[in-house]
């Protein structure tokens, strides 16, 4: 199975990386295109995969990713369309960029499957949300589940769902980057060293998602687990809300859906 990449940017790169790591196809069956001889030149020496053009990578691929911005999506869809092969599975990440609205922009018929994944697929923990056309099998929907597995956890969902996932998942690791980086800001100000404040707080967000999804309890209840009367916990607790922790979290998610839906 060969898996080509139109577009190496960090989404494209940290798939590429899980899929090598987890040694799903050989490094010499993946290919990637790039605007310029300089990402090129970069991709061969970091990842080890062959790289080509737009239409080159197109002609190769059994499964065919096209890792491009939604404003590019149209003009290198009319660069490729000849070029892909009826059998090729075609996948897209752009947001905002409907199955309806592909298949109009391909002229013919073509499998498609609209995929969201987002980037901790660089450390093996990426969660990806799929949603195929009708042309697409059951056998060909489990190869590309199996290319998103190499790289973390994969689920199909609904098409409405795809932009709903942009803002819980796709999205989402932003906003933890910067819960992290507040709370190390907060040790650092107390006299923490700052890398051991990031190992702290890391740390602990990776235990608590990580609870959430082993013990199946819900995330109130475990935070209750952690909040004894009268005490430290429930103290921060009362500042998160009054400060609209909560409030500040569905608000920007609702933008960033509601942005991914106007792409």
């Amino acid at each position: 199975m060969k898996i080509g990449f139109i577009g190496c940017g960090n989404m494209a790169t940290a798939m590429i990386g899980g899929i090598i790591a987890k040694q799903l196809v050989p490094a010499s069956d993946l290919m990637a295109s790039a605007k310029t001889e300089k990402t090129k030149a970069k991709i061969q020496a970091e990842l080890g995969i062959q790289t080509g053009d737009n239409k080159t990578v197109a002609a190769a691929s059994d499964i065919l990713v096209l890792a491009v911005k939604p404003i590019y999506m149209e003009e290198v869809i009319k660069e490729i369309r000849e070029d892909v092969r009826p059998e090729t599975i075609v996948v897209t990440l752009a947001p905002g960029k409907t199955i309806s609205w592909l298949e109009e922009m391909f002229a013919a018929d073509v499998k498609l499957v609209r995929t969201m994944p987002n980037t901790p697929a660089l450390v093996g923990e990426g969660m990806s949300a799929l949603c195929p056309n009708t042309k697409v099998s059951a056998e060909d929907l489990q190869q590309v589940i199996t290319v998103f597995e190499s790289f973390g956890k994969a689920e199909v969902v609904s098409e409405p769902m795809i932009d709903v996932v942009v803002g819980v998942s796709g999205s989402s690791p932003a906003y933890v980057f910067m819960f992290i980086e507040a709370m190390a800001d907060a040790a650092v100000a107390d006299g923490m060293p700052r890398a051991q404040a990031y190992a702290f707080a890391a740390q602990s967000v990776l235990g608590s998602a990580k609870m959430v999804l082993e013990t199946g309890k819900h995330p109130g209840e475990l935070k209750d687990m952690v909040c004894s009367p009268g005490g430290t916990t429930i103290e921060a607790v009362r500042v998160l809300e009054e400060k609209g922790l909560r409030s500040a979290v569905f608000e920007a998610q609702k933008a960033c859906v509601k942005k991914a839906r106007g792409l």
